[in-house]
């Protein structure tokens, strides 16, 4: 989701790549007769039967990860490398949390709540939609009060503070760079468009062998997750400014590092600001799920839960998520309307002394945490409801079952089924198809190195959950987006529940499907397609409704009817929206088909979260490469299309 689309994938998932040059399509022939290898493949595999991957190109990683933690652990204490540098950087993140919470603490519980409303009121304007923005804020933490959740509220803001600082700092320096430099650019391109297709579950092991469990962790896996958004778009910005006004500053004798503060920074601010909401909302993400390494704050109140089937438990904790997800969302993004409006960045200062003036009353109310009187257990009850839907609402179960004994095990068997040489064969047949040969050549050794870790057939299993859920959101997603386009008051209707489903991180939506379809695979399944589904709806119906109006017409003039138009006309011509919604779409399902192994996805996922609890790093970390190579492969066969026909 880049920033040419950022309206239409509003602030959740990564920042699709930057598009290279169009390049001429392939002759007919090639494509058929890639075509004919495919199936030729899949029928000699039938003919010579299936093989997994073969024991002897194998290569045990796990073992000397395990033993490189246990070195880290045994010398944490006296090496020079921890002693004079990890240790400083360790504690310098701990005290800056820390610090950010007591402060919090100290405001009070009503002093929390009037920064809250009181800075989002003048980020988005003292005006009616400020008003708006302020309520939601008023509504947010009133909520996290009333459902017992404040001191992990808090400690979760703490820690999104520190983190948004850094990684805002980090990205724009690093989007600075490439923005004034051709060679940084190109440098980071690829770099950026990687971090930014892996799952969150990939951030958190090398952190965790560093560092350990806990806030170091925690804060730096959030950072390098969160960085690329602003460093990207800021960098597209520094570059698309307006080349007319550089010329007229450079005239008047400005240097370069003049036009750069005077003219171009200006310039790029509402990008850097919705770099600034990405940010935001995918930090927000990544620390819930770092309570696996022990963040604290609702994400830990979230993994608690579901690791004993506490609906109730992790539904208290998901809303307060939800809204602080809100919060951040509208806050954000009104002051970047405001800006596009060409409103002040800040404001003035008079106004920003008075939103102090107003901190620091509430605060001298001294509110301590907040009244515990004031609160409201609904675990309880949801838990009932949840009890009543799995004994009355029997179809869930039944369909989970049956989707689960009559697609997923089937595909997952056929893909374990194939010898690995006709899947290292198909994996390069469709990169090169959709790509070009350096896609193919990238796709086929990141899954070649899935087989050398020793994990071919969980990551198969992965795989298998991966494409399932893709078809499902397709599917979902063009009917809807199709709809939409052709209906704008279905497109209206739909936008709020859109925007509010993008801002919401990963590990929320696995609580509702928790509770209607249990601990399966279909439940990580099921939440994965939720989760990717607003983008893609998106992607489509912007696409369909780009389409030129002159050809439109004219089929229109022929005499075609409404479906002639859609498939002949509308569809064809959207296929750049299609190609991008597919790659948006399979990045997206990964991420969170990866965190479904918390509630029964299994596999590689599994692996992963086993290892973060048990201490088996060698496990963790090799399930944590294979998800990495996974996506590569997964980006590659879909990503380059959409670079070539953006």
């Amino acid at each position: 989701m880049t920033a040419t689309v950022n309206a239409v994938s509003k602030t959740t998932g990564p920042v699709a790549p930057t598009p290279k040059p169009a390049r001429a399509r392939r002759p007919r022939g090639l494509v058929v007769g890639g075509a004919a290898l495919a199936v030729l493949v899949v029928l000699v595999a039938a003919l010579v039967g299936g093989g997994s991957w073969p024991a002897g190109l194998t290569v045990d990683i796990s073992q000397p990860l395990d033993d490189a933690n246990d070195w880290v652990i045994d010398h944490r204490d006296t090496h020079p490398l921890f002693l004079y540098f990890l240790l400083h950087l360790s504690n310098t993140a701990t005290d800056a949390v820390d610090a950010v919470y007591q402060v919090l603490d100290a405001l009070g519980w009503l002093g929390v709540v009037a920064a809250g409303v009181l800075v989002a009121w003048r980020a988005a304007g003292f005006g009616r939609r400020g008003a708006r923005v302020a309520v939601t804020a008023l509504g947010a933490f009133a909520v996290c009060g009333l459902l017992g959740m404040w001191d992990a509220t808090l400690l979760t803001i703490a820690l999104m503070v520190v983190s948004v600082v850094v990684a805002a700092l980090l990205g724009a320096l690093i989007g600075l760079l490439a923005g004034i430099s051709d060679r940084v650019n190109r440098a980071l391109r690829p770099v950026l468009d990687t971090m930014q297709v892996l799952p969150a579950f990939a951030y958190l092991l090398p952190f965790v062998l560093v560092f350990g469990t806990g806030t170091p962790a925690a804060l730096f896996c959030t950072v390098i997750y969160a960085a690329p958004p602003m460093a990207r778009l800021t960098a597209l910005g520094l570059r698309g400014a307006d080349s007319s006004v550089l010329e007229a500053s450079a005239s008047l004798g400005a240097s370069g590092w003049q036009r750069l503060w005077t003219a171009r920074l200006p310039l790029a601010r509402k990008q850097m600001l919705l770099g600034l909401n990405q940010t935001i909302m995918m930090a927000l993400s990544m620390v819930v799920i770092a309570a696996l390494v022990g963040a604290g704050g609702l994400g830990e109140e979230v993994y608690s839960a579901l690791s004993t089937t506490d609906v109730g438990k992790a539904f208290a904790a998901g809303v307060p998520i939800v809204l602080i997800a809100i919060w951040l969302d509208r806050t954000t993004a009104a002051a970047g309307d405001r800006i596009g409006e060409g409103a002040p960045a800040l404001g003035s200062g008079r106004t920003w002394a008075l939103v102090a003036v107003g901190v620091a009353g509430a605060a001298a109310v001294r509110t301590s945490t907040w009244p515990e009187a004031w609160t409201y257990d609904i675990s309880t009850p949801v838990n009932r409801a949840q009890e009543w839907i799995t004994g009355n609402l029997t179809f869930t179960e039944v369909w989970a079952r049956e989707f689960t004994l009559w697609i997923l095990n089937p595909l997952r068997d056929t893909l374990i089924w194939l010898p690995w040489w006709a899947v290292l064969l198909l994996v390069a047949a469709v990169a090169w198809l959709v790509g070009n040969w350096a896609a193919a050549l990238t796709a086929t050794a990141a899954m070649a190195a899935i087989g050398v870790l020793g994990v071919w057939a969980k990551s198969l299993d992965t795989l298998s959950q991966v494409l399932a859920a893709l078809v499902l959101t397709l599917v979902l997603g063009f009917l809807a987006g199709v709809l939409c386009a052709r209906a704008g008051r279905l497109e209206r209707w739909l936008r709020p529940v859109l925007d509010a489903m993008q801002t919401m991180p990963q590990f929320v939506y696995l609580i509702p499907v928790v509770a209607l379809f249990g601990a399966t695979r279909t439940s990580a399944i099921v939440a994965a397609v939720v989760y990717a589904l607003p983008a893609v709806v998106r992607i489509t119906t912007q696409g369909l409704r780009e389409v030129d109006p002159a050809a439109l017409e004219a089929s229109r003039s022929l005499g075609a009817s409404t479906g002639q138009q859609l498939l002949q006309v509308q569809l064809p011509l959207a296929r750049q929206a299609l190609q991008l919604a597919v790659n948006q779409g399979v990045v997206l399902v990964l991420a969170v088909v990866v965190v479904g192994g918390l509630v029964g996805g299994g596999a590689l996922g599994y692996d992963v979260v086993k290892g973060l609890s048990r201490g088996e790093m060698g496990l963790g970390m090799t399930a944590g490469v294979a998800i990495v190579c996974l996506g590569l492969v997964l980006d590659r066969v879909t990503q380059p299309a959409a670079r070539k026909h953006r």
